[in-house]
C-alpha cells in the first residue's frame, strides 16, 4: 500500500486519485448488495477523461451541506476522540498494493481501525439514527476502505450539532471485499480497454497515467 501524504481537499490530493477509481465511487462499481452496477461504464469514462487531460477535471463543487461537513468534521473528531478515549490520526490518499484503486480514510483509528465522518443535515441524519445501522449507500465506501488499508474495522460517525449522534462499529465483511476486489479487477480491465483504444486512435501516448 502506498500512502501520499497530502491534505485532502488540496491540488496535490486531487492529482493523486487520476486515473485510478476512488472508494468514495465505488458504488459506481459495485452495489451495496454485491451486484454489479449499471454506472461502471460512465464512471470508467469519467476516470479515463481525466488521463486524457493529464488533470482532475470538472468534479463537484459540493454544496451548502458539504461545506457545513467540512467545517463541522473537525468538530465531529473531537467528539469522537473524547467519548471513546483515543487519539485519531489524518491521512492523505491511500493506493492499493498493485495502484489500482484507493482511498481517503477520514482519521485512522489505532492499528486496526479508521473513522469515518458524515454530517448530514438534520432530516438525513434522523433517518441515519431511526435505522441504527451503517447506511446502506455507504457500506461499498467503507467495505472499500477495510480493503485498501487492510483494516479489521470501520466507526463510522454520522454527526449533527444538536443532535444525538450516531456511531456505528463496521467490521470487514469478507464476502463483500471478496466480490468488490472481483469487481475492481473487472473495472480495471475496462479502464484497460479504453486507454489501448485511446493511443491507437492517437488521443493518448502510452506513457499516460
Amino acid at each position: 500500500m502506498k500512502i501520499i501524504n497530502c491534505e485532502q481537499n488540496t491540488p496535490e490530493w486531487y492529482n493523486s486519485r487520476v486515473g485510478i477509481p476512488t472508494a468514495s465511487s465505488f458504488s459506481k462499481i459495485l452495489s451495496a448488495t454485491g451486484k454489479p452496477s449499471t454506472s461502471a461504464d460512465g464512471y470508467a469514462n469519467d476516470i479515463m477523461s481525466e488521463v486524457v487531460a493529464g488533470k482532475p477535471l470538472e468534479g463537484w463543487s459540493g454544496n451548502e451541506w458539504s461545506e457545513r461537513g467540512k467545517e463541522l468534521e473537525s468538530d465531529a473528531v473531537a467528539w469522537y476522540e473524547f467519548t471513546n478515549d483515543v487519539d485519531t490520526q489524518a491521512i492523505g490518499f491511500c493506493k492499493s498494493d498493485n495502484g489500482l484503486y484507493g482511498c481517503s480514510p477520514d482519521r485512522l483509528v489505532g492499528d486496526d481501525g479508521m473513522l469515518e465522518v458524515k454530517c448530514p443535515k438534520g432530516s438525513t441524519h434522523l433517518g441515519y439514527l431511526l435505522k441504527n445501522q451503517l447506511p446502506t449507500t455507504y457500506i461499498p465506501q467503507v467495505q472499500g476502505q477495510l480493503l485498501v488499508k487492510k483494516r479489521k474495522w470501520c466507526d463510522f460517525l454520522s454527526y449533527h450539532p444538536d443532535m444525538p449522534k450516531l456511531l456505528v462499529r463496521v467490521e470487514r465483511d469478507e464476502e463483500y471485499i471478496t466480490k468488490l476486489s472481483a469487481a475492481l479487477a473487472s473495472f480495471h480491465t475496462i479502464l484497460s480497454a479504453k486507454k489501448a483504444k485511446l493511443i491507437k486512435l492517437g488521443y493518448l501516448t502510452g506513457e499516460s497515467t
